[in-house]
C-alpha cells in the first residue's frame, strides 16, 4: 500500500505513439496528487518529446537503469509486443508493479511464467486490454449476472482496422491480427461469459505485402482471423478480426440469451453505452454512454488507486494468461484446422456496484407486428 499524501511513483519504456495517451492518464492522477512520472526510458530520438511533456523526468536509454530510479513503484511497458514479457520479467524481479500493454506475452511459457513471478514477488501485473474497467463492460456484466437475458446462448465480436503503416514488427512473427486486434473481444468476452472451453479458427494471411513507411514488406504474421469459442454448455461464440477490414458499421459485440439480447454499441474499448431487447419487454431499450470520456489506458489509473487503498486489481494476469492461451491455441487451430481444449482458467470477475440509474430510451422494433 503507497503511504498516504504520497503519489506513486511512474516510469514509462516505451516512448512511441501510445505514450501521450498513458500521460494524459498520469497527468489526470497527479492534479489529484496520486502518481507522478519519474523517469522514462526509449530511443535517443524520442528524449526531447518525453521530456517536453514531462521535464521533471529523468530520460535513460536503457531499462536497466530505469529500474534504478529511487523511489520508483510502477513500471509502464508500452514497446512492441515482442519485447512485453522480457520487460515485464525485469520489472517484476527488480520488485516493481507492473502496467504491460496488450499482449502481456506471446509464447504461453512466457505468461504462464510471469503470472508465477508476479505471485513469488507480491507484486501487481496488470495487462492491457482494461475493456472489463469500462462503466458500460460492467453494467451489462451486472445485466448478464442478474439473467436479464437468460442463459447466453450465443455471442459475437468483431474488432479490426486496414492495419498499421508505420512499422513492421506488426506483421513479423510475434506480432499479427489476434495479439494485436483480436485480444479485445476475447478479454472482453471472456469477461463476461467465462474461460473458454475449447477453440478453433480460421487464421492467414491475406495481404502478402503491405506498404510500411513507403516501402513494401512480407507479411510473416496472420492478419485475418476467424476465432470459433466454446465456453461450454452450448454457449458458443465468434471473433472476427483482422487488419482486413477497412471499415464497419454496426455494434462491436452481441450477446444472444435464452430470454433477450444484449448489444454494446461501439467497440469495447471505446463503447458508446448498450440496447437490451427482453421478451418480456417486447421492445429494445436503449442506454446511452455514461461515461463518454472512459479512456482505454484506464488499467494505470485502477493500479493506482488499487495501491492507495490497499486491494488487489480487477484486472488479473490469471484473465491475461487465459486470453493468451486462446489466442496461441487459435492461431496452432488456423494451421491445422484442429480445434484445442484450453487449459487455464481464472477468477470470475468482480463487478462493482451499479451507480446512478441511466434512463431507458426506447425503440421501436419495426420487426414485431403490432398487436391488435
Amino acid at each position: 500500500m503507497t503511504p498516504p499524501g504520497s503519489p506513486v511513483r511512474i516510469g514509462f519504456v516505451g516512448c512511441g505513439h501510445v505514450l501521450g495517451a498513458y500521460l494524459a492518464e498520469v497527468e489526470r492522477l497527479r492534479r489529484n496528487g496520486l502518481a507522478d512520472v519519474v523517469a522514462f526510458c526509449g530511443r535517443e530520438a524520442q528524449r526531447a518529446d518525453a521530456l517536453a511533456t514531462w521535464p521533471a523526468a529523468a530520460f535513460h536509454t536503457d531499462v536497466t537503469a530505469l529500474l534504478d530510479t529511487a523511489g520508483l513503484e510502477v513500471v509502464v511497458i508500452l514497446t512492441p509486443m515482442p519485447e512485453h514479457a522480457a520487460l515485464a520479467r525485469a520489472g517484476l524481479h527488480a520488485g516493481k508493479h507492473v502496467v504491460v500493454e496488450k499482449p502481456m506475452a506471446t509464447t504461453l511459457e512466457d505468461g504462464r511464467e510471469l503470472v508465477a513471478l508476479a505471485e513469488r514477488c507480491g507484486r501487481h501485473l496488470v495487462c492491457a486490454p482494461f475493456t472489463v474497467l469500462s462503466p458500460t463492460f460492467q453494467a451489462i456484466g451486472r445485466r448478464l449476472r442478474r439473467g436479464d437475458i437468460g442463459r447466453v446462448a450465443s455471442a459475437r465480436g468483431r474488432y479490426g482496422w486496414a492495419g498499421p503503416d508505420w512499422t513492421d514488427w506488426f506483421y513479423r512473427p510475434g506480432g499479427g491480427a489476434l495479439f494485436d486486434l483480436g485480444v479485445y473481444n476475447l478479454t472482453t468476452l471472456t469477461g463476461w461469459l467465462g474461460p473458454v472451453q475449447r477453440v478453433t479458427a480460421m487464421s492467414g494471411i491475406a495481404v502478402p505485402e503491405r506498404m510500411v513507411n513507403g516501402r513494401r514488406v512480407r507479411v510473416e504474421a496472420d492478419d485475418n482471423a476467424q476465432v470459433l469459442l466454446d465456453f461450454g454448455q452450448g454457449c458458443f461464440a465468434v471473433v472476427t478480426t483482422g487488419f482486413t477490414i477497412q471499415q464497419y458499421q454496426g455494434p462491436g459485440l452481441e450477446l444472444y440469451g435464452t430470454e433477450g439480447t444484449l448489444v454494446m454499441r461501439g467497440d469495447d474499448w471505446d463503447p458508446d453505452g448498450y440496447e437490451l431487447w427482453q421478451n418480456s419487454a417486447g421492445c429494445w431499450q436503449c442506454f446511452k454512454e455514461t461515461h463518454p470520456e472512459w479512456p482505454w489506458t484506464d488499467g494505470l489509473r485502477h493500479l493506482v488507486e488499487c495501491l492507495h487503498q490497499g486491494r488487489r486489481p480487477i484486472v488479473t494476469p490469471e484473465h491475461a494468461l487465459h486470453v493468451l492461451e486462446v489466442m496461441v491455441r487459435a492461431q496452432e487451430a488456423g494451421r491445422d484446422g484442429q480445434a484445442r481444449r484450453i487449459e487455464s482458467r481464472f477468477a470470475p470477475l468482480r463487478f462493482e456496484a451499479e451507480g446512478a440509474t441511466v434512463a431507458a430510451h426506447r425503440v421501436h422494433d419495426r420487426t414485431r407486428a403490432e398487436e391488435k
